[in-house]
């Protein structure tokens, strides 16, 4: 399993007693309150793009409206139905790049129709894609869905710069998710992440491609779309990682549970 190095400590919230004294407010409820880094100033329009096999359910359509939109910003869909889960995300991405309006929106926002995201999550991914150096994609924590459930938090950057071996295992996040850690990691999944939409122009196409290839001298490859993409972009040193404080549930279509 990888490490934990390089986790990443979001900002606390400031407390409010100056603001609450002035106001003369103490007393009255206001102090259980705090600040928020905000950044409401700068550019955090977003187009938000989703996959679906034509029925979305009603419990993730719910959490998607219920998603708390950046305040005072531009937020837009767009949905492809019916298309491979790879080349729906490479149409969609080719498509707002050439589009006059859509190229001059900031960030993409990937979700997926068996996907929970909490309220926050958009602003919270939002607070870490900006953490330090800065990454170029961020991704909310949630399982794979079965009996074996593993975190989809994938590689040790620290592993990779050390020895320039590129790797793809699932992380231990189980102290990060305790501490609300932002965690850089290799490879994120895309049923709620985050990406800046300059990494697209940056990488070159195709983007998403889900590997399933049976080579007789070289065996069986098989990689998902976003993982093909995170590995294309971690060899041209893009940073990506997991935001243990936006917890996402994975629904099963078939029998309602979630992971």
């Amino acid at each position: 399993m990888g490490g934990m190095n390089g986790q990443h400590q979001p900002a606390p919230m400031s407390p409010l007693a100056s603001v609450v004294a002035e106001l003369g407010s103490a007393g009255r409820g206001f102090e259980q309150f705090g600040l928020i880094d905000g950044a409401t100033f700068e550019d955090n329009s977003t187009i938000v793009v989703c996959p679906t096999r034509g029925q979305i359910p009603d419990q993730v359509v719910h959490r998607w409206l219920t998603m708390i939109a950046p305040m005072n910003q531009k937020r837009g869909w767009l949905f492809a139905r019916g298309h491979e889960v790879g080349r729906a995300y490479d149409a969609l991405v080719a498509q707002i790049l050439a589009d006059p309006h859509l190229k001059g929106f900031r960030y993409l926002l990937t979700l997926e129709d068996d996907n929970l995201p909490p309220p926050d999550a958009h602003v919270r991914l939002l607070e870490s894609i900006r953490l330090g150096p800065g990454f170029d994609a961020v991704s909310g924590l949630y399982f794979t869905k079965g009996q074996f459930n593993m975190p989809m938090a994938y590689g040790d950057p620290e592993e990779f710069r050390q020895t320039g071996a590129l790797d793809f295992r699932p992380l231990d996040v189980r102290r990060a998710l305790q501490l609300g850690r932002v965690v850089p990691v290799n490879g994120i999944a895309m049923g709620c992440a985050l990406w800046k939409l300059d990494l697209f122009r940056a990488v070159p196409p195709p983007w998403f491609v889900t590997v399933a290839d049976m080579i007789p001298e070289r065996g069986s490859q098989v990689m998902t779309q976003d993982l093909y993409f995170c590995r294309k972009a971690r060899e041209m040193g893009k940073t990506f990682a997991v935001d243990c404080r936006v917890r996402v549930g994975h629904l099963d279509v078939n029998t309602g549970e979630v992971y």
